[in-house]
């Protein structure tokens, strides 16, 4: 996706208002960045110049008399690696400019600690964080995470990404400690399942141990999944779930639900500062194509002109909100006084069904923009449903509407068709 079309498309939010920042000033902690410079560091076709081997030295000394003096705009924030489409092979370069981080006193800035930095939420995360001036530390062992997801970061003063399994200890001073390691998707989460349970337990025994020390503010990421398969619609915090405890889900359901158990264990013995977020199905650019969920799963097949694949009948309902929108959540959540668990999720309620008839409009729409030609419209296959796969899954959010201020901003249509220019633009440019 050009510059040009980014700055082209209006985001509008759920009142119909345009986006032009994330984030808001609460709790005495300013998150607000623009949109525009957080797109440039996600929207990945911006990263990548296509030029045949014949114009590599061309292009190179444009590149340093571009970076000789300082451009304006999002596109002067990242390192032009250059796309040989003739011999499929890419060339990384190290000259780039990091996009402009507030410059903060020493006493507004905090230390912060992400482990699983690299993936999904937590790269989402650590570009907020750091375009806030913050100092911020990625722990991560790579099993879902990748280092592209930060690598635009490396070399700045303000970033460290560090190699490490949270199931080890590790020892660090920091001010705030996201929780977010483990991976969370079925494939995934089934591969290894002891893995995935020592990964909550001890993962976050450790990590909490670590807040102990330090006297750092610890959040962790769990789940909607520790409401099960639910008997409550919408699902409250107070709800205590409906779990099958020795299905295939169980290593990450119940994994969560002792990682929660452990928390409050620390905040009630040792007076650890601890936050819960009951993260619902989430949304959006770097998701992992692969992974297994819904929205990646219809995105790629819709774009690669396959067939979409709808488990069961299709009239199981889940309920999507976009990364921005958990970003603002999180970071809301950790500078709050709410230290009971939160849902963060949004209310707007789909079939399966119809959420795949959405998708593939548009799909549609952002292909015809693009002017390109379908051969045949994609077609909507049904087959049969995963074991324990949620029924439903809906957040009662009023906790976060009272306590944090917090609702949803971006529509599901405004969303999804940021995170389908993302792939399309990701199938293009030969990285997936």
């Amino acid at each position: 996706m050009s510059s040009s079309s980014v700055k082209d498309t209006q985001t509008l939010d759920k009142n119909g208002q345009e986006i032009k920042s994330v984030g808001f000033q609460r709790f005495g902690f300013d998150c607000e960045v623009a949109l525009d410079i957080l797109r440039s560091l996600y929207l990945r076709s911006h990263y990548v110049v296509s030029a045949p081997a014949s114009q590599v030295q061309e292009l190179d000394a444009k590149e340093e008399e571009g970076h000789g003096y300082l451009t304006q705009g999002p596109n002067s924030y990242q390192s032009k690696s250059i796309f040989h489409p003739d011999t499929q092979s890419i060339s990384y370069t190290t000259l780039s400019r990091f996009a402009p981080v507030k410059l903060l006193p020493a006493s507004s800035r905090k230390r912060v600690l992400v482990t699983g930095g690299a993936g999904f939420v937590g790269s989402h995360l650590v570009d907020r964080l750091m375009l806030l001036g913050h100092e911020v530390t990625v722990l991560d062992n790579f099993f879902t995470g990748s280092k592209t997801t930060v690598s635009h970061w490396v070399g700045h003063p303000n970033f460290e990404l560090v190699r490490h399994d949270v199931v080890e200890p590790f020892m660090i001073e920091c001010d705030q400690i996201y929780h977010l390691a483990c991976p969370a998707s079925p494939p995934h989460y089934q591969f290894n399942a002891v893995k995935t349970i020592k990964t909550s337990f001890i993962g976050t025994l450790n990590m909490l141990g670590l807040a102990k020390r330090t006297k750092a503010r610890f959040l962790i990421s769990s789940t909607s999944e520790v409401y099960g398969d639910p008997e409550v619609h919408p699902q409250p915090e107070d709800y205590w779930g409906h779990v099958n405890p020795i299905g295939p889900r169980a290593c990450y359901d119940e994994g969560k639900r002792v990682a929660e158990t452990l928390t409050y264990g620390f905040h009630h013995q040792d007076g650890v500062d601890v936050r819960v977020a009951r993260i619902f199905n989430t949304y959006g650019p770097r998701m992992n194509p692969h992974d297994g969920r819904v929205v990646s799963n219809f995105i790629v097949q819709a774009l690669r002109g396959e067939d979409m694949t709808v488990y069961g009948d299709g009239k199981q309902t889940r309920s999507f909100q976009y990364i921005h929108d958990l970003i603002d959540g999180l970071i809301a959540l950790m500078n709050s006084d709410e230290s009971r668990p939160v849902n963060i999720g949004n209310g707007d309620e789909f079939t399966i069904g119809e959420f795949a008839e959405l998708v593939r409009e548009i799909v549609e729409k952002v292909q015809k923009e693009d002017g390109i030609k379908l051969e045949r419209r994609v077609q909507i296959v049904y087959k049969p449903i995963p074991t324990d796969d949620p029924q439903k899954r809906r957040p009662d959010t009023t906790r976060a509407k009272n306590s944090l201020g917090w609702q949803p901003r971006w529509s599901v249509r405004m969303g999804l068709e940021e995170m389908v220019r993302y792939y399309k633009a990701q199938i293009s440019e030969g990285s997936m």
